[in-house]
């Protein structure tokens, strides 16, 4: 017998986002990072306590959760570091990998994002849209006007697709030249033949269609083995059609 859309929509995962309010959620948080970024991506994480992805700016930031309310499973993650918090963790978490010289005067504007997965059996857009209603409710809560995070390319084939991600987008989603950055362990794109029709993986596509432009060539992460692109999103340049398919017009106009 067939089951009816009705019933079939009671049998769905309820979804419910939050922000981390004491060290267990952080911990949840931080045992989904490592489940996704160590045991599933082959990450070499240096952490003080194994199955847990801890590091030093975890103290210093805001950890946005996507739970299950039926089994109470965290199953999606962002963190979230202020400009202002940025200063006590000893900079932002892209400082690492970027020279960030010419951004630092946006520094008390801008909300980095970073450490974002989602666990294998709910990558879906119910568990996306509500880790950016989370992501939105922030920047309306603390005026945010930029957003920056890195968005990573594996590099299984040696670094040829990442190569050819950041030729595509080189033609015309380069951010203006006062936003550029230079990584610290650069991406050799000279001695990579990637083809710039290679196809743009789907967080950074999401992040192009809502507003967001890259700042500069990519670097690579030797621990997570991933081309890395830093990408920064001014909250006055949100496309209004994209984002309201996300956040809804409500969040939308609250942001803008």
């Amino acid at each position: 017998m067939l089951r009816t859309d009705r019933s079939q929509e009671r049998d769905k995962p309820r979804l419910r986002v939050e922000f981390a309010s004491s060290p267990s959620m952080v911990e949840e948080a931080q045992a989904l990072r490592w489940r996704v970024f160590a045991e599933e991506f082959g990450a070499r994480l240096s952490s003080p306590m194994p199955g847990l992805d801890i590091d030093r700016y975890d103290p210093h930031c805001e950890h946005l959760l996507v739970r299950d309310g039926a089994s109470g499973d965290v199953v999606g993650t962002y963190r979230i570091l202020s400009g202002v918090r940025s200063v006590d963790a000893g900079g932002f978490y892209s400082e690492s990998e970027f020279d960030l010289s010419r951004l630092i005067h946006l520094r008390p504007q801008i909300m980095e994002v970073g450490r974002a997965c989602v666990h294998p059996d709910y990558r879906s857009g119910a568990t996306i849209t509500l880790l950016w209603a989370g992501l939105a409710d922030f920047m309306i809560r603390h005026k945010v006007q930029y957003l920056l995070g890195c968005a990573s390319i594996p590099m299984h084939d040696g670094g040829q697709h990442a190569a050819g991600v950041f030729r595509r987008l080189e033609r015309d989603r380069m951010a203006p030249s006062d936003w550029r950055v230079f990584p610290h362990c650069r991406l050799p794109l000279e001695r990579l033949t990637g083809e710039d029709s290679a196809d743009i993986p789907a967080l950074i596509r999401a992040y192009l269609r809502i507003g967001a432009v890259v700042c500069g060539e990519p670097a690579w992460d030797p621990d997570f083995n991933t081309a890395d692109l830093l990408l920064m999103l001014p909250t006055s340049k949100i496309d209004h059609r994209y984002a309201r398919h996300f956040l809804g017009s409500a969040e939308v106009d609250r942001i803008l």
